[in-house]
């Protein structure tokens, strides 16, 4: 003890070595302080942590919130500590006060924001947040957070309190409604986007004025970013699904099946009564064996009451009707379309480009791959077997038809 009289007497003489080495001190003070808070506390309670089984453990392990609240230990030791040094001038002390204040509502607030993103991770955990996703509600807590701990900073520095500083901003509403409007608007419309169940993470969405077209992966407060089918990302402001048209497709994934609707562009010359002959020969297809006898009844039928009219107002088989209800019946015993769906086979308007004959079915399954197998193996037996109804497929004539036709011309000549 006389030895630490004398050395604070020797240091009297000398002022600024006194503040130095008190300095020294007190840092090396708050460097032990944050030494026992991170590396024997929060390890101790990271140890206790692992003892629970937890299905959420690599979460916590990640995040640390404890390795965060731990920072302020440091900055409580020189604010209360910055007193004790001799020689400083008050306005650098209560400087120093300020700033460790400050620094303590900055982690704080850091730390509460820690906390909501492991809240965050465990929620996405769970089936349930696919439809109800919170990650936009817990982004506007941060923010609201961020904020008070800013108006808490700067009411520290000048001294003020928080509640004169808001009344302060009240005056401003107009001005802070301006700087935050996209951020009220994307609130707005997150709310109604939950509300209405719009949109889910993991749903196949199309929205072409903003070249999207894939699945939902990620939904904030401000974006819904958007994974599309050639592994780009499209990040797609919130608002814009409330005010913007979109397509979801979720309705087609619940249903386990996909429509097929694509025609079939036919030669109108080719479309003829079928002869006795050609109806013969179509006979031995098995799908149309039974349709062909039932349609002969009814015609006979129907002609007995026109026994006295023309033969041109009688009613006769065509090749294309047949055909219609051989790709009906085709369809009906294919293994890749949905049964309890719509199965039609039907005429559209004809065009220039020939007779549209489309095909409206589902099949049985959504993945891309095998809907897109189904519906070329239906359409590449359709195209081989249309000759065989004595119709052709209408296309425009190509260079190799134009180089047959002279061809032909050639010889003739």
């Amino acid at each position: 003890m006389d030895y630490l009289k004398y050395l604070r007497s020797e240091l009297s003489h000398y002022p600024w070595l006194e503040t130095a080495i008190a300095l020294i001190i007190l840092i090396l003070f708050a460097a032990l302080a944050n030494f026992i808070a991170k590396r024997i506390i929060v390890r101790g309670i990271r140890h206790l942590i692992t003892k629970f089984k937890s299905p959420n453990q690599s979460i916590f392990a990640q995040h640390s919130v404890t390795q965060r609240f731990a920072n302020i230990v440091p900055a409580i030791v020189i604010m209360n500590g910055i007193t004790t040094i001799p020689h400083l001038p008050e306005k650098f002390i209560s400087f120093v006060q300020m700033g460790a204040q400050a620094f303590i509502f900055l982690t704080l607030a850091l730390t509460v924001s820690e906390a909501l993103n492991i809240f965050n991770l465990i929620y996405q955990r769970n089936p349930k947040s696919r439809n109800k996703p919170i990650k936009g509600y817990l982004q506007l807590v941060k923010l609201i957070l961020f904020v008070v701990c800013g108006l808490m900073i700067l009411g520290t520095f000048l001294k003020k309190d928080v509640f004169t500083l808001l009344a302060g901003f009240g005056a401003m509403a107009a001005v802070l409604m301006l700087v935050f409007q996209n951020t009220i608007l994307s609130l707005v419309a997150s709310v109604q986007i939950a509300s209405y169940d719009m949109v889910r993470i993991g749903d196949w969405i199309e929205m072409p004025s903003l070249n999207a077209d894939g699945d939902v992966i990620d939904m904030s407060l401000h974006t819904v970013t958007v994974q599309n089918f050639d592994k780009t990302f499209t990040t797609i402001p919130t608002n814009k699904l409330v005010t913007d048209t979109f397509r979801n497709w979720r309705g087609m994934s619940s249903s386990g099946c996909r429509r097929i609707k694509r025609s079939l562009f036919l030669d109108q010359s080719s479309v003829h009564f079928m002869s006795d002959q050609e109806q013969q020969k179509l006979k031995d297809f098995l799908l149309l064996d039974q349709y062909l006898d039932a349609k002969k009844s009814e015609i006979a039928e129907f002609n007995n009451h026109l026994s006295n009219q023309s033969q041109y107002n009688q009613r006769r088989l065509t090749n294309l009707g047949t055909f219609r209800a051989y790709v009906e019946f085709y369809l009906r015993q294919h293994q890749g379309i949905a049964q309890n769906q719509t199965i039609l086979v039907r005429q559209m308007q004809p065009t220039s480009e020939g007779l549209p004959l489309e095909i409206y079915a589902f099949t049985n399954t959504i993945a891309w791959a095998s809907y897109e197998a189904i519906q070329s193996d239906i359409f590449d037996h359709l195209i081989a077997i249309i000759p065989e109804f004595g119709l052709r497929i209408y296309q425009a004539p190509s260079g190799h038809d134009f180089q047959m036709l002279s061809g032909q011309t050639t010889v003739t000549e």
